[in-house]
């Protein structure tokens, strides 16, 4: 079997590559940078050059590989979650129209599945944790809602492919290398300076996923039914109590919060949103049919009630 990977070296990308490879899969992965081409070699898997926003040379890429699955991961994030203002413009160009481009030259060339990457952390589960079934956050504030308006249409795009099988995958918020909630990094740096407060009563439930379970998840959506899953763990947690216990293994002080009112003039509408109205998601359906396994982060490996929201 032979897969094209678009977002081969970003943090996901790279134990993605790794599983595949293990698995015995033909792995083949967009490189538009030498450096990027550099890795995915020394990884084992083969670069095709191309860039996703030239549409010629992903027509280029799939006409000489002719995979029989493609898996887009492809995203433009700040290492630093405050810039992601300033980069969501870029990354939602990347995904639509870049994505765009990969899936006509998908369709173009026959393959056969496309897995598309969409969000576990913005679902609207109605007061309890989202299904498959649940809609994205469109009317949400900011950023949150430009975003979940950008995934609605990346599975619209997918789950509506006539000539594929679609699969799109909802991960949850990634922790591990490389990512935002991790023991390096711009937030982790800020949380341990104890410069990232609780916004109002912190009631919004979040569901992570680690990057190597998440690339686990995905080798198995290559052969099984078509259609969404919640790639998340099990154990979603309150928004207060995540940051409490993140700081607290990153050996920060515990975090202040501020009364919504205050947060409103201070950080405005969305980061209120952001940590009171967020649903986490149910794994259910990915546990049962990809037979995954969930680590637990290691934020609630000390907390002595690390039960599921």
């Amino acid at each position: 079997m032979k897969i094209f990977v678009a977002g081969a070296t970003g943090a996901l990308g790279r134990p993605l590559i790794k599983r595949l490879l293990a698995a015995g899969l033909e792995t083949y992965g967009l490189a538009s940078k030498p450096a990027s081409a550099a890795l995915m070699t020394s990884m084992g898997a083969t670069p095709i050059s191309g860039n996703a926003l030239d549409r010629e040379s992903l027509f280029d890429a799939l006409r000489d590989v002719r995979p029989d699955v493609v898996i887009d991961q492809l995203t433009s994030l700040p290492s630093d979650p405050a810039e992601m203002p300033e980069r969501l413009p870029f990354d939602r160009q990347l995904r639509l129209e870049g994505g765009g481009n990969l899936f006509a030259a998908a369709e173009a060339f026959g393959v056969r599945r496309y897995i598309q990457q969409s969000s576990g952390f913005y679902l609207d589960g109605e007061g309890q944790l989202a299904t498959e079934a649940s809609a994205l956050r469109i009317a949400a504030p900011g950023h949150i809602g430009q975003s979940a308006k950008m995934y609605a249409e990346l599975e619209r795009r997918v789950l509506g492919a006539r000539s594929m099988e679609g699969v799109a995958l909802r991960y949850g918020f990634f922790y591990g290398p490389g990512t935002w909630y991790w023991n390096q990094g711009p937030l982790s740096d800020k949380i341990r300076n104890g410069n990232c407060p609780i916004c109002g009563a912190g009631r919004s439930v979040f569901s992570f996923v680690h990057v190597d379970d998440a690339a686990e998840a995905t080798v198995s959506a290559l052969t099984a039914p078509a259609g969404r899953y919640n790639v998340v763990d099990d154990h979603p947690i309150e928004a207060a109590r995540f940051f409490a216990a993140f700081a607290k293994w990153l050996g920060g002080p515990p975090p202040q919060a501020i009364e919504a009112s205050k947060t409103l003039a201070t950080f405005g509408e969305e980061a209120l949103y952001y940590h009171n109205e967020l649903s986490g998601a149910d794994n259910r359906k990915a546990r049962t049919v990809f037979a995954s396994h969930f680590r637990q982060p290691p934020w609630l490996l000390d907390d002595v009630d690390n039960r599921a929201c």
